[in-house]
């Protein structure tokens, strides 16, 4: 008997480790109602126009195989978007978009994960849930539940919205994106096991989901038929060699399953030998006066990891489109559609200067993430606490804010800058026209990030409303040219207003506009952080 009850004494604590799962699941789906719908709705909506694009540029058979002849002999845009299995349009989406797809999927599964095991533990709400019935595992649990929720969303979706173009295929690439985002899920659970902090686990995340991307396109760069070994090392890689709407290699997605059930193996092994709020890789800790003795230095040793790692990001991403741009011209051949596209995004002053001008346009849009992430960063200091006890000392609240928007605003400029610089190393001429094409972005995404001052200052709560400006913008950037939006509609965008370069007229006023409109926007956004009370 005494045996019995020390046995069950023993097997009880495992029975309960999932105690509480499904009203966590609950829980997570409730506060992430909007974000993710909105991540499922921007993956959707960049799946879905591509069909009617490409089919608009290269409306017959032999406007297709010479694209996909085209690309199969050009490295820079395997690099960039994969090698092409098929010439059909359903081929093209997935060459075109797929692999993107993936990486949205990706991110989106990250900042699920992260934000209900990582976050919550930082925050101290974790101690309070865990004080009831609560098992040790159902957080990470119910978080990896979400993010399967969220992709599987994303999978049926792009399967249905694709099923004109064939159904296997359609399902093959809905599969494959989601399959994508649950692997850097699981991912990004067993780093959360290693950080202490829920910014520095997404930090290291994204840094291996760039890994990803650089080995599939070093990978496709040197073979035609993605059957590199360093394609075949990234999940990415994985994606794209389902070969949607080609044939498809079904036995593929194994390998999503196999690493995807690998990694949560071992996210829960290491959840539980670890206790609450603690980490295998504990923080150092800084100094306490010295470099860090002002606002501004504080700031600036909280988001200089953000911008180192922006700053690189930019620097290759500039590299590798100018690479592009030599081949501009032959991608393109004699198709007027294409031509067409690039010019309204780039200007009408010769395929090489749209075409540069079109990749700075991709670079500044990009880059307002950059500067809403760093603004941002107001809120979760405001909301986590950490702001408090710097403001008791002799620190006023636009000193606080200022050194953060200083990283902010002057990291765009640094990046920006960085990218120009790239553009102008992968083109191989002239660096003034690459850079100066990037700098005349700034005051548009300095817009945005006055916007993102303004709802933090002014309505907290809406704060995180700053994605969606950023995201409304790259869409627009990104689908608005080839779906022929009106001009209207496209001038909801600050980009639409600035001067096509290189190659077009340098005009003045709409740069000086759009800068006097951020710093209002900024000096708005201020005022309001001074008259309203912080979160408590």
């Amino acid at each position: 008997m005494t045996a019995t009850v020390a046995a069950g004494a023993r097997l009880a604590p495992h029975s309960r480790q999932l105690a509480g799962t499904v009203a966590l699941l609950r829980l997570a789906l409730r506060r992430d109602r909007v974000m993710i719908p909105v991540w499922v709705a921007v993956i959707l909506m960049m799946v879905l126009s591509m069909p009617g694009s490409l089919g608009s540029v290269y409306g017959t058979a032999a406007e297709r195989t010479d694209i996909a002849r085209s690309i199969a002999t050009n490295t820079s845009m395997r690099a960039m978007y994969g090698p092409v299995f098929s010439d059909s349009l359903g081929g093209l989406v997935a060459w075109r978009i797929g692999v993107y797809a993936g990486v949205l999927a990706a991110v989106m599964s990250v900042l699920v994960v992260v934000r209900h095991t990582r976050d919550e533990e930082e925050s101290g709400r974790q101690e309070l849930v865990s004080s009831a019935m609560v098992g040790r595992r159902a957080p990470l649990t119910a978080a990896l539940l979400a993010a399967l929720v969220a992709n599987a969303a994303v999978g049926l979706l792009i399967a249905g919205g694709l099923d004109s173009q064939g159904g296997g295929g359609a399902l093959a690439l809905g599969l494959a994106t989601a399959g994508t985002g649950m692997v850097f899920a699981t991912m990004a659970a067993i780093v959360a096991q290693f950080t202490e902090s829920a910014r520095l686990a997404k930090g290291l995340t994204s840094a291996l989901l760039g890994l990803a991307f650089v080995l599939r396109a070093a990978g496709d760069s040197g073979r035609a038929d993605g059957s590199s070994a360093l394609t075949w090392l990234s999940p990415l890689g994985w994606l794209e060699n389902t070969r949607a709407f080609a044939d498809e290699r079904w036995w593929v997605l194994l390998l999503f399953v196999a690493g995807a059930g690998a990694q949560g193996v071992a996210a829960y092994a290491l959840a539980g030998r670890r206790d609450l709020g603690m980490s295998f890789l504990p923080s150092r800790p800084g100094p306490a006066d010295g470099r860090l003795g002002t606002a501004g230095a504080l700031a600036w040793r909280l988001q200089r990891g953000t911008v180192l790692g922006w700053s690189l990001g930019f620097l290759a991403a500039g590299i590798a489109f100018g690479g592009m741009t030599q081949g501009a011209a032959d991608l393109v051949g004699g198709n007027a559609k294409t031509l067409d596209i690039i010019e309204r995004m780039g200007g009408r002053s010769g395929i090489t200067d749209a075409f540069l001008a079109t990749m700075a346009g991709m670079l500044g849009m990009v880059a307002a993430l950059y500067v809403v992430s760093s603004v941002l960063r107001l809120s979760g200091e405001e909301t986590s606490q950490r702001a408090e006890p710097v403001l008791a000392g002799a620190v006023g609240r636009l000193r606080w804010a200022g050194g953060h928007l200083v990283v902010a605003f002057g990291g765009a400029a640094l990046i920006m800058t960085l990218g120009g610089l790239g553009l102008g190393i992968g083109y191989g001429k002239d660096f003034g026209p690459a850079l100066g094409a990037c700098l005349s972005r700034l005051p548009a995404i300095w817009v945005i990030g006055g916007l993102a001052v303004l709802l933090y200052g002014v309505l907290p709560r809406a704060a995180v409303a700053a994605w969606g400006v950023a995201g409304a913008a790259l869409l627009l950037g990104w689908i608005g040219p080839a779906l022929e939006l009106p001009q209207p509609v496209m001038n909801l965008s600050p980009y639409s207003h600035l001067p096509k370069l290189p190659g077009g007229e340098t005009t003045w006023p709409p740069l000086l506009i759009l800068t006097a409109v951020a710093v209002a926007l900024v000096a708005a956004g201020l005022a309001g952080l001074r008259r309203r009370d912080l979160s408590s």
